[in-house]
């Protein structure tokens, strides 16, 4: 090799070496960038983590707050329902006395069975005359009694046996709701919608046959609450009532409610059920097809009076009827 040879050898080693060792050097500023920025991102999400935790705990201990098992009997896994995504029944009661919890438990006036269909995008609710004649599967000494009696004497508990007995269905869950707390949490979502099937006033509030209202909480439970000018007694408040329940699933549905602290709170403290948070965020997740439509049904009686007592007697026929009617949702 000549002497021009090794020469340019060495140049070209010398370039390369150079060469090399800046890129190397813009490497590593470019790398110790990166970990600033990926540093800044961990952070970031660290604390948008424990954000989310204390924000998920507040709503676990308010949801927590209103959790109570039935101890019902069990007709399925509930849970495994959810998990499923197949049509699931809620038993909603309603009752006007104080808060819950007090020995006065009261009876539970408004006695509705929720069934949520996200396959046909339907939900079904079905209203059952709280006087409805029905036999205690676990007070037969009080039997025959109202239905809305079993609450009373057996709480949630002996409502769901007792209705499930009697039209051969499962209830998957339940929600047990003060009128005070259904008026919060109408007030929460901003209102609802409904259409007066009747003109009537009551407590202040007045309603005009066909016409659309927006209402507010106190405003929705003085159209749900008047029976007896209503010329359907306590069928025509049952109408009205599905009507409220109804708009207020329509809006409260969702995960922005399901995730909102204060409307929880704001049900908290008058309202008792086993839909745990998951199962809530499960609803609301994959059950809000079920609002598009929505058939509303009632379970009809005749008069009787046995003893001095009035109750509305539902036919063998009828029971038959919301049964299919019911069965059928669940498909």
């Amino acid at each position: 090799m000549t002497d021009k040879q090794v020469q340019n050898v060495d140049l070209h080693h010398h370039y390369h070496h150079r060469h090399h060792h800046h890129h190397h050097r813009h490497h590593r500023r470019m790398s110790k960038g990166l970990r600033i920025l990926w540093s800044a991102i961990g952070a970031l999400v660290v604390v948008a983590l424990i954000f989310a935790g204390v924000a998920w705990h507040n709503i676990s201990v308010t949801s927590n707050d209103m959790y109570s098992k039935s101890g019902a009997d069990v007709k399925r896994n509930a849970n495994q329902v959810l998990a499923q995504r197949k049509p699931v029944s809620i038993l909603l009661l309603g009752t006007d006395t104080g808060a819950l919890g007090r020995t006065d438990k009261g009876r539970t006036d408004t006695i509705m069975i929720l069934t949520v269909n996200p396959k046909t995008k339907t939900t079904t609710i079905v209203s059952l005359p709280r006087d409805m004649k029905v036999n205690l599967p676990n007070y037969p000494q009080y039997s025959p009694s109202k239905i809305n009696a079993a609450y009373t004497y057996g709480g949630v508990k002996e409502s769901i046996n007792t209705i499930q007995k009697k039209f051969n269905i499962p209830i998957d869950f339940y929600l047990l709701v003060n009128m005070n707390g259904l008026e919060k949490a109408i007030n929460k979502v901003g209102g609802v919608n409904v259409t007066s099937p009747i003109s009537f006033s009551f407590e202040g509030s007045t309603f005009q046959k066909g016409k659309t209202y927006h209402l507010n909480g106190q405003q929705a439970l003085r159209f749900s609450r008047m029976r007896h000018e209503d010329p359907n007694g306590d069928y025509g408040r049952q109408q009205r009532q599905r009507l409220v329940i109804a708009a207020l699933l329509k809006k409260s549905v969702s995960y922005k409610t399901v995730l909102n602290k204060s409307f929880l709170n704001s049900i908290s403290n008058s309202s008792q059920t086993d839909l745990s948070l998951h199962d809530m965020l499960q609803l609301a997740r994959h059950y809000r097809s079920a609002r598009a439509h929505v058939v509303q049904d009632y379970a009809d009686g005749d008069n009787d009076n046995e003893g001095g007592t009035s109750f509305q007697v539902v036919s063998h026929d009828e029971t038959q009827r919301i049964t299919n009617l019911l069965q059928n949702s669940l498909k």
